[in-house]
């Protein structure tokens, strides 16, 4: 179905959105509960900027259809969001039973996971990469340090060794990418990746992600649990690399923040539930369509019509009645996972990955900052994500102790894994700061 709005369309891509998120979000409340917004060139889709119409949404099954296939052919197959709406066998995408069975999978499974061992995992992977800055005196958190660090994790909670982890993180970074050729070649990758991941598990079980989707009592087959797993990557990542990126925005430039690092003034919790509410690292999503023709909250909107959730446009609703901001950061009724059947399946090892990586950094690194103004920093041109295009920071270098090696070391006896990872017992507390 084609939207004809009575009011011009909202644009949520492009620099000026990217610069000012919520005055696009006032443009559509304007509008009404249920605005009309441009998400990609040529795509217009209705989006329900309001808390409660948002939560009455996202919880009513019998409404609304998560298949998007009613109207995809409405979305040019290079429209850089496709690939977030094009159908797939997956719970994304499902209704009902069928919803039911594949999210079951993913829950179970997740929930087979000790947390000790994700918290463990994260320490591990965050110290490889801390070695390869932390004794330069400066780093751009978001390339060198949030984009990798979630994918490095994945890739061993699903069961590939480390030496996939780089493959994996640059296929994501491709498919992210402006260029539609790197688009190309990172999607050729990942799904190599998916491939090689499916039938490495297949031959050999493990502890780990991929062998409980493959033998979980619903019985997935390949299809289906290959596309669990992309799912459960492309969702989970871009969020979590937002997540942690804009928590330490708020943490390096807020002095009620910045203060924790040295005086515990605040805990770092209470940063990222702040992140939540007002930086929601999934901006807009929630893709839905009515299953008849309606009129929600003075909307009328035609059968099979695309309807998106903002997430962000919620949280900050003048109008939501949840408490305001001095008490926000401690209350859960963010919508930044969602809400209702479809809520964010592993939104707990999600902030644990997030608390972990964040503690890890500034535990090392006390004394960083940014270095340049927050109000200088600059996030992508999409209307889905929240993502930073760079997070430049610095910090007193660390150097190698005096008592031996170090994982800085790039002698013949170095530490390092011959593929360039870090031994599992890397171990920071080896290193000194210069003295003044």
């Amino acid at each position: 179905m084609t939207i004809t709005p009575t009011d011009a369309p909202v644009s949520l891509y492009g620099a000026e959105h990217a610069a000012d998120p919520q005055r696009s979000y006032e443009l559509l409340r304007r509008q009404g509960p249920v605005g009309v917004a441009e998400v990609a060139p040529g795509v217009v889709v209705h989006l329900v900027t309001d808390y409660q119409a948002a939560i009455e949404l996202l919880r009513d099954t019998d409404t609304w259809s998560k298949d998007t296939r009613s109207w995809l052919h409405q979305v040019p197959e290079d429209s850089p969001i496709r690939p977030l709406v094009e159908w797939r066998p997956s719970l994304f995408f499902a209704d009902g039973e069928q919803h039911a069975h594949l999210r079951r999978v993913i829950t179970d499974s997740f929930g087979l996971l000790d947390p000790h061992e994700v918290r463990a995992l994260t320490c591990r992977y965050a110290d490889t990469l801390l070695q390869d800055f932390a004794d330069t005196g400066n780093v751009d958190l978001v390339r060198q340090y949030a984009q990798q660090l979630p994918l490095m994790i994945f890739n061993a909670l699903f069961g590939m060794p480390d030496e996939h982890g780089p493959r994996l993180v640059w296929a994501l970074a491709a498919m992210m990418d402006s260029d539609p050729e790197k688009q190309a070649a990172g999607g050729q990758t990942f799904g190599a990746y998916l491939q090689t991941l499916y039938a490495t598990k297949s031959a050999q079980r493990g502890q780990d992600l991929t062998s409980w989707f493959i033998d979980h009592p619903n019985g997935l087959n390949q299809e289906e649990a290959t596309n669990q797993i992309l799912i459960t990557l492309g969702a989970g990542n871009e969020p979590l690399v937002n997540l942690i990126a804009n928590t330490l925005v708020r943490m390096l430039s807020d002095e009620r923040y910045f203060g924790t690092l040295t005086t515990g003034s605040l805990p770092i919790q209470h940063a990222i539930n702040d992140a939540l509410w007002n930086e929601s690292p999934l901006a807009n999503y929630s893709f839905h369509v009515p299953k008849e023709d309606i009129n929600f909250y003075g909307t009328a909107i035609a059968a099979g019509s695309p309807v998106m959730v903002s997430y962000a446009a919620a949280n900050t609703c003048p109008h939501s009645g949840t408490p305001s901001d001095g008490y926000r950061s401690g209350s859960k009724a963010h919508l930044a996972f969602a809400a209702g059947p479809h809520a964010c399946p592993a939104s707990d090892v999600a902030l644990l990955i997030a608390t972990t990586a964040i503690e890890r950094l500034v535990s090392y690194l006390p004394d960083i900052e940014l270095a340049v103004p927050a109000g200088q920093l600059a996030y992508q041109a999409g209307a889905v994500h929240r993502t930073l295009t760079a997070l430049p920071a610095r910090f007193t270098p660390l150097t190698p102790d005096a008592k031996g090696a170090t994982p800085w070391s790039r002698s013949p006896a170095d530490p390092r894994k011959k593929d360039g990872s870090a031994s599992a017992d890397t171990d920071l507390s080896a290193l000194s700061r210069p003295s003044a």
